[in-house]
């Protein structure tokens, strides 16, 4: 896949098929950081969601560098991520 191929894919991902499929990202990043803070005992914001979404993408990555839907989605958590900061 190219870089322009997953940059689209996931600019549709986290602009569209997402927001369809699961509502708005910002308040799925939220709802994510109570319970996990809930979990865990912590603060958690939703960006360290995005960062900590983005670090199990890397992690998968790692394990299957040619698997496509690990870069767009990588790419899609850094975007929302840079939004919410």
């Amino acid at each position: 896949m190219k870089r322009a191929e997953i940059l689209e894919a996931a600019r549709q991902a986290v602009t569209v098929d997402r927001a369809a499929t699961h509502g708005d990202a910002e308040r799925t990043f939220e709802r994510i950081a109570d319970l996990w803070r809930a979990y865990l005992g912590v603060a958690v914001s939703p960006t360290d969601v995005a960062l900590m979404l983005a670090l199990l993408k890397i992690a998968r990555a790692k394990g299957n560098p040619g698997h496509a839907d690990n870069w767009v989605d990588l790419a899609g958590y850094a975007a929302c991520g840079g939004e919410l900061a």
